[in-house]
């Protein structure tokens, strides 16, 4: 899954680079599912996808997510309308995904 926010266009603004209409949600409870946070996105427009980012070792979830807006004006509206906004009882946080930056493999 490496590479999986740079395959989008990528926006750049003031001095540092954002993606349009990807974003990220963090502080995410983990009894929350991709089906969750999907119903919570589609509420403020229209939700192309979820990736709810799991621990590598554990496999439970690691309490953040990538949701794909369809337009740039649904993801604004996402970020107004749901960014500190409780689920399962924590205020997430939504804003606008940044690309990962290229990391070195640790031998």
């Amino acid at each position: 899954m490496r590479g999986f926010l740079l395959t989008e266009q990528i926006t750049r603004r003031k001095d540092h680079t954002t993606m349009g209409k990807k974003l990220f949600v963090g502080n995410i409870s983990y009894r929350a599912t991709e089906l969750d946070i999907r119903k919570k996105f589609s509420e403020v427009g229209e939700c192309l996808s979820v990736k709810l980012v799991a621990d590598r070792f554990s496999g439970e979830s690691s309490g953040i997510a990538f949701v794909e807006m369809a337009s740039e004006e649904d993801a604004q509206e996402a970020i107004k309308k749901l960014n500190r906004t409780a689920m399962y009882g924590r205020g997430i946080i939504v804003s606008e995904a940044r690309p990962r930056k290229d990391r070195r493999r640790r031998r």
